[in-house]
């Protein structure tokens, strides 16, 4: 074979006999004749050429020769050009309505539509985010959105110094890949965390200004891409220095590192050049304000045209300050009942773990020193707080065990109490001042069930005010539901603060709360936890990162936004008020999904997997148990009251055993189980033994009652004692000299505690010996007074 020509220079080469060169030659004429039987050849003339081109037509030449006799030639050949334009007309019209078409994801069929903007808005939103530096990701903008122009993005460095991550751009929101932003940020530089003299026995804490990258972290956790929690939370011990000393040889783990700083902005290069516009491109833009393929609601709401000015983020590198104003560092958190160890747990962790600069006589002025903000409700969740409702919570607060350590004056900096206010906070939301209370007798909503909190009728003479306050209506506030009723009626759950057990649960405040956590974030900015939550590491890194997140509701392709960082006064915050206000003040988790996925802003509010917040979610529904995280809960109550056989290794690793790596843990509920059955109280040394003393005495005085009851109830006291009411106690005798030396056998006598201790109790006792000063906290810092 000549291969310079392109032709055989001798044919017998190819063949290792004549048998068979003519068996392909036999094979090539009976194709030949195959393709005949099917195909007409016309020639048409063109101009400048001397031989005219030929077009094979799926024409068979039969029905062609009968064509043209009953036609003619000249007939003939021009119904065979209207049919091949006709065929062109129809082929383009079907590929337009093909690109047009409502692009749904499976999750989104059968759904009633959410979205109340067009797509122009859309733009809008994800143009004003995107300038503001809110999308520090290199996931593709939707292509429902026709984005026609790429948007410069001042949160992403250019392409050629981005790391690729190409799981994160095949998220469920970006089926459909749209244009990418153009980067002209600043470069990022990705940091080895490892431990510096003379503290090499704790992990070390990031440099102030790091960043998470959530692509990377999606990439390596998220569970639609078939990631174990077990092998993220070893990405993110690895990336964060965490296995100090004790991280066993590997191979290199440098694409793990995910904690990046950012250059500059002296460094920058400037903007690229635009490219003059393509046809498509020109195309988008005149049909921009176009709707086809989207799946709105019948009337939408006005065109977003009061935005602020966005401003762009600037590297931490160029702060005049340690904290960025635009940027509030602030951990929100709800609480309404009586302030017990759940709250206080969830602030001891915060203390524990956060850079608060407790351990040196003055903070440090490079370390910007995040806040935890309490927000209290002092009545149930329809309440009106009275005009006294601020004194009296301070005053409940210094007299309750498990609230007035946080009080100290060494805490004054980073934790505040304040009162929640419905209609203070909800007059204060823009997007919401001037309607909300056309429906605030409907405003309990959580994904479509409805909790009426209507005034009384007229006839009705009004209750009494209590201390709390008043009812969007006239229910007493202080009216409570009793624990052993299986069916309470409309007033308990309404009046009901705090769930004492699972029959008689709050649903009113978790529904308000829905709320409570977008308004908190869109008016002071910040990260919102559920009160349910304890933190396990430093944050430092999740507040660099500027754009907005939740986390995944365990296999479901929605949000739970027990963790919820919004920016302030964001287009994405007003998005949702206005959705959520028309869907009658639904902020349920999955309900928020609906919004976001039904308007294509997904990745505007980024779900991360939620081994990051919630590392058992995915064992406790039965997915991963064949290479579950450690501990291997398969339910949230293993956390308070493990298996008999699993009960070891809380005492034997303490807290660096559990979950190493999480950002937290999230343990759902249980607020009727205490944290430490055998110490249940607040055990935090000298400076608040008089708070201790209370709350032991307290727990005295339960004891002997429920002796009184047993005694009482004889053998029908188990079936029947757990649904009898408990009334609080009506006082709390101060204690004597004898209950004083009780306490302190019980302190100094193991038999007195329980055998085998529970995560929950490890984890609160760790935090409590870190203000006893007994130990320093995670990263080796001791607290000073």
């Amino acid at each position: 074979m000549d291969l310079r020509h392109g032709y055989d220079s001798d044919a017998l080469l190819r063949f290792g006999n004549g048998i068979e060169e003519k068996q392909h030659l036999t094979s090539s004429s009976r194709n030949s004749r195959l393709a005949s039987r099917f195909v007409t050849h016309f020639s048409i003339p063109l101009p400048g050429l001397r031989r005219p081109i030929t077009i094979p037509l799926p024409i068979p030449p039969p029905l062609w020769t009968f064509i043209v006799i009953k036609l003619g030639r000249k007939r003939a050949s021009w119904l065979v050009w209207i049919v091949l334009f006709t065929f062109g007309w129809l082929l383009v019209r079907g590929i337009v309505k093909w690109e047009n078409r409502p692009k749904w994801t499976d999750s989104i069929l059968g759904e009633e539509t959410t979205l109340v903007y067009g797509r122009e808005d859309l733009r809008r939103i994800w143009q004003w985010e995107i300038d503001s530096g809110h999308y520090p990701s290199i996931r593709p903008i939707p292509h429902e959105i026709r984005m026609a122009v790429q948007p410069f993005n001042p949160a992403v460095p250019p392409l050629k110094y981005q790391r690729s991550s190409p799981q994160a751009q095949r998220t469920s929101a970006a089926l459909h890949l749209g244009p990418s932003t153009i980067g002209v940020g600043s470069r990022r530089e990705y940091l080895n965390v490892t431990a510096q003299a003379p503290n090499l026995a704790y992990p070390p804490r990031v440099p102030p200004g790091s960043v998470a990258d959530l692509d990377l972290l999606y990439e390596q956790c998220a569970f639609d891409t078939g990631k174990y929690v077990r092998d993220c939370l070893e990405v993110l011990r690895v990336g964060a220095g965490l296995d100090n000393g004790r991280h066993a040889r590997r191979g290199n783990t440098e694409h793990w590192n995910y904690i990046f700083q950012e250059a500059p902005m002296s460094t920058r290069e400037p903007p690229p050049q635009r490219k003059p516009l393509s046809i498509k491109q020109q195309k988008m833009i005149k049909q921009g304000g176009s709707d086809a393929g989207l799946s709105t609601r019948d009337v939408l709401e006005a065109p977003l045209t009061n935005f602020t000015n966005p401003i762009p983020p600037k590297p931490h590198a160029d702060l005049r300050t340690a904290c960025d104003p635009n940027y509030p560092r602030i951990f929100h958190m709800f609480w309404a009942g009586p302030f017990n160890d759940k709250p206080y747990t969830a602030m001891l962790s915060f203390l524990f773990t956060q850079n608060l600069g407790l351990h040196l006589d003055k903070p440090e002025s490079k370390v910007c020193r995040p806040q935890f903000w309490m927000w209290i409700n002092p009545g149930p969740a329809a309440a009106i707080p009275n005009p006294n409702a601020v004194s009296d919570m301070f005053r409940d607060l210094s007299n309750n065990p498990w609230a007035s350590p946080f009080l100290h004056p060494r805490f004054k900096d980073v934790i505040q109490f304040k009162m929640w206010n419905t209609t203070e906070q909800l007059d204060a939301i823009p997007e919401l001042k001037d309607e909300w209370r056309a429906w605030k007798d409907d405003m309990f909503n959580s994904g479509g069930t409805k909790f009426k909190v209507a005034a009384d009728k007229e006839e009705k003479k009004p209750e009494p005010k209590s201390q709390s306050g008043s009812v969007l209506g006239s229910h007493p506030a202080n009216a409570t539901a009793s624990a052993q009723d299986p069916e309470p009626t409309a007033d308990e759950i309404v009046n009901r603060l705090g769930s004492s057990s699972s029959d008689s649960y709050d649903r009113l405040t978790v529904v308000l709360s829905d709320m409570v956590r977008f308004v908190l974030c869109h008016r002071y900015g910040g990260i919102y936890l559920d009160a349910d939550t304890v933190l396990l590491r430093d944050w430092e890194e999740l507040w660099g990162w500027k754009g907005a997140f939740a986390y995944r509701w365990s296999w479901h392709q929605d949000y739970n936004t027990a963790v919820l960082k919004l920016n302030k006064r964001s287009a994405l915050g007003t998005f949702l008020f206005r959705t959520a206000f028309r869907k009658q003040f639904d902020f349920h988790p999955m309900t928020i999904s609906q919004y976001t996925r039904h308007a294509f802003l997904d990745n505007l509010l980024i779900r991360l997997p939620d081994a990051l917040f919630d590392s058992a979610w995915l064992n406790q529904e039965g997915y991963q148990r064949e290479k579950p995280p450690f501990p291997f809960f398969t339910n949230f109550t293993h956390f308070f009251a493990p298996p008999q056989a699993d009960a070891a290794p809380p005492l034997m690793l303490g807290y660096d055993g559990f979950f190493r790596g999480a950002y937290s843990y999230h343990y759902h509920n249980n607020w009727w189980v205490a944290f430490d059955d055998a110490r249940n109280f607040p055990d935090l040394g000298l400076q608040f033994k008089k708070g201790e003393v209370r709350a032991r005495m307290r727990l005295k005085v339960e004891a002997a009652a429920e002796a009184e009851l047993a005694k009482k109830l004889g053998p029908n006291y188990k079936k029947a004692g757990k649904d009898t009411k408990r009334p609080a106690p009506s006082k709390i005798p101060d204690a004597t000299a004898e209950d004083l030396r009780q306490f302190e056998l019980e302190d100094d006598d193991v038999q007195y505690d329980s055998r085998d201790l529970s995560w929950s109790a490890v984890v609160k006792r760790t935090f409590e010996a870190y203000i006893r000063g007994e130990r320093p906290n995670m990263y080796g810092e001791w607290l000073k007074w």
